[in-house]
């Protein structure tokens, strides 16, 4: 059985002429280029635990398949502001599962970009564990919420931004939550 015990948050910006050469570049800033990345849906294993960015490079080696949840954008378009960003929503009780979210977009910033992705992981978690919410409301009062609803133990994300350079080259970004089995 494939459940992880340990995942780590990384990001990237690779820029070049070519637009898989970008993205390769973004992965190597990350950290991850040497893995077969296969990307996967949005649970956060039960019982999962966080460990730092350098401690879980260590587990990789090359060639190996690897579990992970990636948010990914290219633009060759000058002066385009992109934003990519995983966010992660944990139950208090760490035998349930929790949420990673993916989001990308253009012309948000880290900050908006990733309110925005740790706000989908935590709203699906609370769907599953009953905590209804008025989706009118501003994540600032979503997390207060949360936090007095004693079931979500914790909210993160991990968002790279980057402005694309007017030389015509391709720039992409990604942020990854990458799993160790």
């Amino acid at each position: 059985m494939f459940v992880p015990k340990r995942v780590f948050f990384t990001k990237g910006v690779g820029t070049h002429k070519e637009e898989l050469t970008s993205f390769e570049l973004a992965l190597r800033d990350a950290g991850i280029e040497k893995c077969n990345l296969v990307q996967v849906s949005s649970i956060f294993p039960p019982g999962c635990k966080i460990i730092s960015r350098s401690m879980g490079l260590k587990k990789l080696s090359p060639g190996q398949v690897t579990f992970c949840v990636m948010s990914r954008l290219s633009s060759n378009e000058p002066r385009r502001l992109m934003a990519a960003s995983v966010g992660c929503a944990i139950p208090m009780d760490r035998k349930l599962y929790g949420y990673l979210s993916e989001h990308h977009a253009y012309g948000q910033t880290d900050a908006t970009a990733g309110d925005y992705a740790e706000d989908l992981a935590a709203a699906m978690l609370a769907s599953t564990l009953g905590i209804e919410l008025d989706e009118n409301l501003g994540w600032d009062e979503k997390k207060e919420i949360y936090r007095i609803s004693d079931k979500i133990v914790k909210t993160t994300n991990i968002t790279q931004s980057a402005i694309v350079k007017g030389d015509g080259k391709w720039t992409t970004i990604v942020s990854a939550a990458v799993m160790i089995l």
